[in-house]
């Protein structure tokens, strides 16, 4: 098998690439008009810019009229699936399953932590020189639902077991059972809601979950609850979610927003009760290694005609 291989990442710089391909770099340019490496026709695996705006990662696609593999660096696809339609049939479209869990889940974690222990306001009480104490609320004791349990959604389970937690309550688009319980399917949701303290978002962005969150979500909620997104931002109503802030009967914490990124001038960024880090979960040093291995395994698997790992849709005939 032959043809052009797309990387964001420089070729030289990842070891163990198999042979047979003709490896170019490309990650679109800091304002998205660096030139193509060569001609898009001749691509047959795409790798998709990382953390690059859908516009610029979508230019390529229409001309790439050969691509068998179009593989994303991210958990989620929602970037790439409106050029779909240009693809050829029988393309696959795979995702970075796997490669963000662990930093995901490590600031899913940070901003439950941070939230709930009131690091903001301590920072800030710094910066005034302004010594202030009193009670907060702990994780200890608290009921945790994880609305989305995939790969990432288990991670956060994984590092919420050392804090003593009351329960974890598992929901994902349909329902199952594994080996630490049952994972609730969406329907449920609406009767689990009243009875979790944290609810942390880590589900896809689809048609059934965008806008997920809410009013009617976010008035089952309990008072005093936090809502954790380290989703995507549309999977929660901005306007609804800021109307329950101002009234100051939940907080949140938002690694993701809608829209993103977040302009300055916007009402969450001042909202009570809201902390907002941006976009960064995936944004480690433990992404590039594992970023790598995925590459090398998938163009190993891709050369050899073997399946490939995390296809999450194929083009189908034209």
């Amino acid at each position: 098998m032959t043809g052009d291989v797309w990387l964001p990442i420089p070729p030289e710089e990842i070891a163990a690439l198999p042979e047979g391909f003709d490896y170019l770099f490309w990650n679109g340019g800091e304002d998205g008009t660096q030139e193509y490496p060569g001609d898009p026709a001749d691509c047959v695996f795409y790798v998709v810019p990382y953390m690059t705006p859908a516009e610029i990662v979508l230019r390529p696609m229409p001309r790439m009229t050969s691509v068998r593999v179009v593989q994303t660096l991210t958990a989620g696809t929602d970037h790439v699936e409106p050029g779909l339609k240009d693809l050829p049939p029988g393309a696959r479209l795979c995702n970075a399953r796997g490669v963000h869990d662990a930093s995901t889940a490590e600031l899913a974690l940070t901003l439950i932590l941070a939230s709930l222990r009131g690091v903001p306001g301590a920072v800030r009480a710094q910066d005034r020189g302004e010594w202030l104490g009193g009670f907060r609320p702990a994780l200890a004791d608290r009921n945790v639902l994880v609305v989305g349990y995939g790969s990432i959604g288990a991670a956060i389970e994984d590092r919420l077991a050392p804090f003593e937690v009351a329960r974890v309550t598992r929901v994902a688009r349909s329902g199952r059972t594994t080996a630490r319980g049952p994972v609730h399917p969406l329907t449920e949701l609406p009767a689990l809601l009243p009875d979790a303290d944290v609810v942390v978002l880590s589900t896809p962005l689809t048609d059934a979950t965008r806008h997920l969150v809410d009013a009617g979500f976010l008035a089952r909620m309990k008072d005093g609850a936090l809502l954790v997104n380290v989703a995507r931002g549309a999977v929660v109503d901005t306007e609804a979610l800021l109307a329950e802030l101002e009234r100051g009967r939940i907080t949140a914490a938002l690694d993701v927003t809608d829209p993103e990124p977040l302009p300055a001038d916007h009402p969450l960024w001042h909202a009570p009760g809201v902390l907002i880090t941006p976009h960064v979960g995936g944004a480690t040093s433990a992404f590039r290694p594992r970023a790598e291995r995925l590459l090398v395994d998938q163009l190993t698997r891709f050369l050899h005609q073997e399946p490939l790992a995390n296809v999450v849709f194929t083009t189908g005939p034209a």
